[in-house]
Parts: C-alpha cells; structure tokens; sequence
C-alpha cells in the first residue's frame, strides 16, 4: 500500500488546535496523518488499560470493545497493551471509525493486513505528532502518544489501572485537566473510582455508549456524576 501520509499544521481546517491546546508546551504544531481526517470532526472516546488486567476486567472490557462497536462510537488509542490489542481486534471487524496513534512516525510505517480494508473503507485515521525521523517506538514516545490520544478524546476509558502504576499516575493527570474519566464499576477499579472516575455499569452500556456514539460533539458532558 502507498504511504499517502499527509502533514496537518495549525490553521488548517482539520487540526485541533483547541483540543491540543491542553498540552501546553508540548503541544505538536504539525500532525501526520493517514487516512480519512474526516473522522477529527467525531465524538471520540479514548481507550487505555494496564499491561496487567484482572480476568474479569478482560472479558467485561472486551464487551465493552463490542457495544462500542454495534453503537458506532468512534475510538481512538495507541492500542498497544493486551488489553488494547485485543479491542482493536473487535473494533476493526465492525464498521465504526477507528484512529490509532503509533507511539513514532507514521510515515514510511508498514500497515498491517487487518488495517487495509478500513482504511481503503476510510473508516480508520493513522495520527501521530512525532517527526519523520523518529521510526521506533520508546517510553518516552508512548507517554507523550499517550496524552496527545487523551487531549483529542472527549472521553477517556481506563479499563484498569495497576495500583502505583504509570496507568494510574495518567489518569489522575487526565482528572487533573478535567477531562471525563470512565472505568468499569470493579472493586479492582477503586483506585480509579477513587480518583473520581465514572462507573460504567454492564446492565447500562448499550444504551450509554448508544447515547454517546449520537452526541452533538459541543453538547454539555455525558458523563458527570450527578
């Protein structure tokens, strides 16, 4: 497949300047992109889990992974832990829009076989603020790839954060930007729920995520406790 890859720049109709704005000095003044940059204009939410997740929280997260997908809604992630892959994995065999965020440059990236047929559907967008030369992913990559994925999203679902973990000391930098925060309702998620996440419950989230997928993107916030 042709590297088609685009540079998106402050000014230009697609760039999310507010969004990005949220990164400060960090802030990335030119975007690669590949794909359909149509699908910046949607509601999307951010998914994130620790390397480690609990087996109960795996196969709750994964029907989560699949009403987000027969609700439609838009997700974007680096999708690089387990867990992630493993959402990946469902979101492509729908047919939603899906952005993936490599933690390095997208230019020159081989594209897996599984992502072709979405992006010749134009239902997938390859982003990354990192510059054409930094080709292999590291720590410090998949950190800064981290916050740029959360400043896009409108929500941000942890499906587990490991005590004292990097997941956890994220999320309550997300809280601390007063981005909307979403976990699993798991005693094994009170360390999220703590923080003041939002708990999705499994009897509610085909009717959420439904309600969520068919938001105005400017409509006040789903998801604030009452």
């Amino acid at each position: 497949m042709a590297d088609d890859t685009q540079r998106l720049t402050a000014g230009e109709r697609y760039f999310p300047h507010a969004r990005l704005s949220l990164l400060g000095r960090q802030a990335p003044s030119a975007i690669a992109a590949r794909g359909n940059v149509e699908i910046l204009t949607s509601r999307t939410v951010a998914l994130f889990c620790s390397v480690s997740c609990p087996g109960n929280l795996v196969v709750q997260t994964y029907e989560l992974a699949s009403a987000l997908r027969y609700a439609g809604a838009t997700v974007i992630g680096g999708f690089h832990s387990p867990m992630e892959q493993e959402c990946l994995a469902v979101l492509l065999r729908g047919s939603q829009p899906i952005v993936i965020c490599p933690a390095r440059s997208i230019e020159d990236l081989r594209v897996p076989p599984a992502w072709r047929q979405p992006l010749a559907e134009r239902r997938l967008l390859l982003l990354s603020p990192f510059d054409a030369r930094l080709r292999r992913a590291t720590t410090a990559l998949a950190e800064a790839r981290n916050r740029f994925v959360a400043a896009l999203a409108d929500e941000v679902f942890i499906a587990h954060a490991a005590t004292g973990g990097k997941t956890l000391g994220f999320a309550r930098e997300l809280v601390a930007w007063g981005k909307p925060v979403l976990t699993l309702e798991d005693e094994r998620n009170t360390d999220l729920l703590n923080l003041g996440a939002y708990p999705l419950r499994p009897d509610s989230w085909a009717s959420e995520w439904d309600t969520l997928a068919h938001a105005d993107r400017h409509a006040p916030d789903l998801w604030s406790a009452p």
